[in-house]
């Protein structure tokens, strides 16, 4: 019996002390889904193109004797690039002019015979056929010696020179000699797979589409570059792709950009964002959210005992909300902030703050 009693007493100090250390419940800011106008981005990678990007190509073989301009220089339209070796095409120029007064002069020996009716019209006919064969090599061989200077096919900016003197230049290469690009406006191409493709149909003004006008029924797009930073203009879809491509399952996009100040370049790569515009979406804060196995959650709260139950949420993002998708309904109380701290079933004591100053917190955090 003394025994017992001891054990009793010792358990019962010790359920006394533990009550004495628990800590109390956190105290956590609780808020109300709410309604907003937002804005969400469907984003797409792209690649940037000046309006004029064309390259330039040798038409014959030959060395490359010399590069007349450096990168980056403004030629006009038929401004001289580069010089190929010409002094075999001369060789085979000389030996055509011999055959083309050869030919000339056969025919010129017949004429007269065949108006004395010595040699039939028919051999004055093969003398001239031949003449216009000879005179076709020259003119073939003429137009190599010209192709061998290569000029610029439009009127922009030289690009990268990817061979110099002395390399042996074909039609063939796999490299351009270079590439002359206009970029006071470029393209940015992307591909939009076709869900989201009609999606994008079903919330459009697309009174017009009949007409060929489904590109002006789109917002303005944004270019976000490859370095994180947003493009200071915005853009505008020029060309829809009136078909889907059968082996990727997207459509093809364009959309064009001023370039006053040159800072986008010819084959530079960023992100292509279109908005949508939502009215009334339900919404949480970003912050007011934990994820879990690709989920979702928030803890919501329960005003009869005070204790907080985890929920899933399915949602889309439009920094710095959620937009609720399932799972809320409005006025619906959740933990604004604090939800690492807390666990489902935890009692905790609520303090009422509003959704902006959750938001507002979470701008203070991250910048």
């Amino acid at each position: 019996m003394l025994l017992t009693a001891l054990v009793i007493i010792i358990l019962g100090s010790c359920q006394d002390q533990a009550q004495r250390q628990a800590p109390p419940p956190p105290q956590l800011p609780i808020i109300e889904v709410e309604t907003k106008d937002v804005t969400t981005y469907s984003e797409y990678p792209t690649q940037l193109e000046g309006v004029v990007s064309s390259e330039v190509r040798a038409k014959v073989a030959g060395y490359m004797t010399e590069v007349v301009v450096e990168e980056g220089a403004e030629v006009k339209k038929g401004q001289i690039l580069f010089r190929l070796e010409t002094e075999s095409l001369s060789g085979d120029a000389s030996a055509a002019k011999a055959r083309v007064n050869a030919a000339q002069i056969e025919v010129n020996k017949l004429k007269p015979l065949v108006e004395k009716e010595i040699v039939s019209e028919r051999q004055l006919e093969t003398a001239k056929a031949q003449l216009e064969t000879a005179k076709s090599d020259l003119n073939s061989i003429s137009a190599n010696i010209d192709y061998a200077t290569i000029k610029s096919p439009v009127d922009g900016y030289v690009g990268t020179i990817n061979y110099r003197e002395g390399a042996l230049i074909n039609p063939s290469d796999r490299l351009p000699l270079t590439r002359v690009v206009k970029t006071n406006e470029v393209f940015a191409f992307f591909s939009v797979n076709e869900k989201d493709f009609l999606n994008m149909l079903s919330q459009l003004d697309t009174t017009d589409t009949s007409k060929g006008n489904l590109e002006s029924t789109f917002p303005e797009v944004s270019l976000v570059m490859s370095n994180g930073k947003d493009y200071n203009l915005k853009g505008k879809i020029s060309s829809v792709s009136n078909q889907v491509n059968r082996e990727t399952g997207t459509v093809r996009f364009r959309a064009t950009f001023d370039n006053p100040n040159f800072t986008l370049r010819d084959g530079l790569t960023g992100t292509i964002k279109i908005p949508k515009y939502l009215e009334n979406a339900r919404i949480v804060p970003r912050l007011s959210t934990f994820s879990r196995q690709g989920k979702v959650f928030v803890f919501n709260f329960n005003d009869s005992d005070s204790t907080v139950t985890e929920k899933s949420i399915e949602v889309t993002r439009a920094d710095p909300y959620y937009i609720i998708n399932s799972g809320l309904q409005i006025n619906e109380k959740i933990v604004g902030k604090g939800v690492n701290k807390i666990k489902n079933n935890d009692k905790i004591i609520p303090q009422p703050s509003t959704m902006d100053s959750i938001v507002n917190s979470f701008d203070q955090v991250f910048k």
